[in-house]
């Protein structure tokens, strides 16, 4: 049995209102169903999960070449570039620096996109956050559990991860299938 053990995503001095910084950046077809996402691998996640297929992106104090700053400028012009392309914008990480992903989401928000978050935090853990009010509104969908191996993924039968769509800022866990 897994416990699962609280991490506050500010810790360790990590500013909630310090710019984002993007690892990679890709046009994705499968990371949220019925979707295509223009997806951002957000830099500094405090989580560090055992066999996380993301460990380049966990530092972000070291901004080497390929660490960018997602300014509101920055992913306007994506928007605007792949606007007849994606449908949603999708952040792989980032809450650990809520002001400025509130802002990004809302951005894609007025643009007319829908919005996804995939966050280490389980739900629990998010509504005990103070921004939880201003999180899910923004959002349509949202992926939330630790990765661990042994559990495998969100196709796993085992897995401890969990898919939700948001509507009117309320979470209805949905069963993973790639069209939803």
């Amino acid at each position: 049995m897994h416990k699962t053990q609280f991490v506050q995503p500010f810790g360790g001095g990590v500013a909630p209102d310090a710019p984002l910084l993007f690892v990679s950046e890709q046009i994705t077809f499968q990371e949220v169903p019925d979707e295509i996402a223009l997806s951002f691998l957000i830099a500094g996640c405090p989580l560090m999960c055992k066999g996380c297929h993301s460990a380049d992106s966990w530092s972000e104090t070291a901004r080497q070449p390929h660490k960018t700053e997602l300014t509101a400028e920055y992913l306007q012009q994506q928007i605007d570039k792949y606007r007849n392309m994606v449908s949603c914008v999708l952040f792989l990480g980032g809450e650990w620096h809520i002001r400025s992903l509130l802002q990004h989401l809302a951005l894609a928000k007025q643009n007319g996109l829908k919005t996804c978050l995939y966050t280490g935090l389980d739900l629990c853990e998010i509504d005990t956050l103070a921004y939880r009010n201003e999180l899910l509104p923004l959002l349509d969908y949202l992926k939330t559990g630790r990765w661990q191996a042994d559990l495998g993924g969100l196709g796993s039968a085992t897995t401890n991860q969990k898919w939700w769509r948001i509507q009117n800022g309320q979470a209805e866990e949905v069963p993973w299938k790639h069209g939803l």
